[in-house]
Parts: C-alpha cells; structure tokens; sequence
C-alpha cells in the first residue's frame, strides 16, 4: 500500500463510519495526545523509566498506527497529497544529508 491509496482508505473509512473529519484543530489536538502515548511506551518500554503494569500490554504497532491516521486525515482535509509531498520530502533530505551523515564520526 502506498500513502496515496492509504489517504483514499481513510476518507472511505470516514465517509462510511465517521459522520465528517474534526476540524484540522481537534485533529491536531488528537495528533498530540496519539504522538503522547507513543512516546509513554516508549519511555517506558525502551528508556530508563519502569514500565506500569497497566501501560506492558499496549501494543506500540497500534499506537503508530493511530499517529499515521491521524496525519492521513490532516492531509486529506487539508488537500495535501502526502505520497507526493513524503517523495518530495525523501529527494530533499538524500541530497542534503547524504555526506552529512556519511561523515559523522558520531554514527560510525
């Protein structure tokens, strides 16, 4: 699946089982929270913080899946064609740090 046909899944989903988008506010609002509780598993699960017994059962897959749904649904109300926007994006960052991050010590 590319980013293309998964922005298309998400307006069907929301046509079909949504009654409309949030506005892009709430949405960015959800964004956040969805960004937050990413973050809490990985903090918890993977950095020096002790992992709650209520937080070991959260699936960190479904967590990412929920940011990218989100941001699917900003460019779809927003017009954005993120499949074009995310090669244009890729282009600009091979030809900046291609050398810049061949060249850093710090990653050898």
């Amino acid at each position: 699946m590319n980013i293309e046909n998964a922005q298309k899944q998400v307006d069907d989903w929301i046509k079909s089982h949504g009654v409309r988008y949030f506005n892009e506010l709430t949405n960015m609002a959800q964004l956040t929270e969805e960004v937050g509780e990413v973050a809490r598993i990985i903090a918890r699960r993977y950095g020096e913080q002790s992992e709650k017994e209520s937080d070991k059962n959260k699936d960190l897959g479904e967590e990412l899946a929920d940011v990218v749904f989100v941001v699917l649904c900003l460019a779809n109300q927003t017009g954005i064609n993120l499949q074009d926007a995310f090669e244009k994006k890729l282009d600009i960052k091979t030809k900046r740090d291609h050398d810049r991050h061949q060249n850093n010590q710090k990653l050898k």
